[in-house]
């Protein structure tokens, strides 16, 4: 799978957690199966990636939204994380 293959993969699946047409557990395997997009990135976007994930994984464990973690936030957060990825590969092609 390109590069472009796998970031539209991961943004589909961001919309559709947005839109509650998937389930964290699914949208978080689904970011973590992009291993070639993770292993040409710089290793902190792992580093990131796995610290949002893991937020909205806990987060996903409360009824409500939690201060410490917001869905809302978190969700924006990967959006963004996905933008700097795709400069970056982007650069680097």
């Amino acid at each position: 799978m390109s590069y472009d293959q796998a970031l539209n993969a991961m943004r589909t699946s961001l919309d559709d957690l947005r839109h509650k047409r998937t389930t964290i557990e699914h949208f978080c395997q689904t970011w973590r199966a992009q291993a070639n997009v993770l292993s040409a990135l710089p290793a902190r976007y792992d580093q990131v990636m796995e610290d949002l994930l893991g937020r909205l994984e806990a987060g996903s464990l409360f009824t409500e939204e939690s201060c410490s973690f917001s869905q809302e936030d978190l969700q924006a957060n990967l959006a963004v994380w996905l933008d700097k990825a795709s400069q970056t590969l982007a650069v680097q092609s």
